[in-house]
């Protein structure tokens, strides 16, 4: 039995279509089970590879063996498709990382996968080519968010020199801190100490930043900003006060600001740093594990969004199956037309009704809302 088999597997068995459940449940007859190691059961590409790296997982080591050999040999027209996937669960692009970890396009899809990992996309940099580990080094919001991504990419001998002088000069002007790396080190001589020698200043304007945050910071978390585990549901903040806040918060570095936006602040701080004129800052609110669809459906409707974070919501299979999303996304004019009018005939008579009387979107989009109202209308 593998190592693998007694763990517990970290998917519920509802994760799957309750039709193919009984070829995973560790309850299930041995036979259900092995046709599903095999691969013998018609799944989708998503379902598919799923459920082998939960069977991967079971009591029976034959089983848990089989599911393995089944997964390493899964056809291209599988693969492709599902590791491309952005629904795919982390825990399985974890799997399919380390299983296909020498073969380089599948790899590489996971890589750009936004659903996978922080910790996979670092544990793929400490070994990956030259093209993948470019392809992470440019993701830099990743990098903000999961500093380990630079550690593996620094001892990555595959990685080019220039490539670690980029990603680590990035990190010392975002405020990112790796004082245990030399290379870290020497970019921050590069940016603040002048000299290449001149150590000392690079230290003086290192620690006066690191104290200016801490301060803010603090203020922060005495404003009762921080995200509660319980709930995300701040009393509304009186004007005045936002105004300090709003102080407090443009103290932070960028990397803070995204650690705020993705992890540590509340629903007021999302709010108030979806206006902050960082992208990536912008995007590491719309990528939080804690926002809501309510939240992304107002960004969606949003003219001032960046076209990266209305990109990431309409890209986005899961988001734009919430009805609302896909509403606000039709009537921002910021929406590419061809995205609209894919979410068009997906809306009810009244909302196509309405989009065919918005004067500010295209005319191209306002024109087929006419004609598809027109069309309900007779039907």
């Amino acid at each position: 039995m593998s190592e693998a088999a007694i763990q517990t597997c970290p998917l519920p068995l509802t994760i799957l279509p309750i039709n193919f459940q009984k070829h995973v449940d560790p309850k299930a007859p041995v036979p259900l089970r092995m046709m599903g190691a095999k691969a013998l059961v018609p799944m989708g590409p998503k379902e598919m590879v799923t459920a082998l790296f939960m069977l991967t997982f079971d009591g029976d080591g034959t089983i848990c063996e089989t599911a393995s050999k089944s997964a390493m040999s899964l056809p291209d027209r599988i693969l492709a498709v599902a590791l491309r996937d952005e629904s795919m669960p982390g825990p399985v692009l974890e799997f399919y990382a380390q299983l296909l970890a020498a073969k380089d396009e599948y790899v590489e899809m996971i890589v750009l996968n936004g659903a996978a990992a922080d910790e996979t996309i670092a544990h793929i940099a400490q070994r990956a080519n030259q093209r993948i580990a470019e392809i992470i080094a440019g993701n830099q919001l990743r990098i903000l968010r999961y500093a380990n991504i630079v550690r593996s990419l620094v001892v990555n001998p595959a990685v080019k020199a220039s490539t670690i002088d980029s990603v680590t000069d990035f990190c010392v002007r975002s405020g990112l801190v790796l004082e245990d790396l030399p290379a870290f080190r020497a970019a921050r001589r590069r940016i603040h100490g002048g000299a290449a020698e001149d150590e000392a200043k690079a230290i003086e304007v290192a620690a006066q930043q690191e104290l200016a945050q801490a301060e803010a910071e603090a203020a922060l978390e005495a404003a009762g900003l921080v995200a509660s585990e319980q709930g995300d549901e701040p009393e509304p903040v009186e004007e005045g006060k936002r105004l300090s806040i709003t102080q407090q918060i443009m103290r932070l570095t960028v990397a803070k600001k995204v650690e705020w936006a993705n992890k540590k602040g509340n629903r007021e701080v999302r709010t108030m740093l979806l206006r902050d004129p960082n992208k990536l800052v912008q995007l590491a609110v719309i990528q939080s594990p804690r926002i809501t669809e309510g939240e992304i459906a107002k960004v969606a409707l949003s003219r001032t969004a960046p076209n990266e974070v209305l990109s990431h919501i309409y890209n986005n299979r899961q988001l734009t199956k919430n009805y609302q999303i896909r509403v606000g996304l039709v009537n921002n004019p910021k929406v590419p037309v061809a995205v609209s009018m894919r979410f068009l005939s997906t809306l009810r008579a009244a909302e196509v009704k309405a989009l065919a009387k918005n004067k500010n979107i295209p005319h191209g989009l306002a024109t087929a809302a006419k004609k598809l109202a027109e069309k309900k209308g007779s039907g």
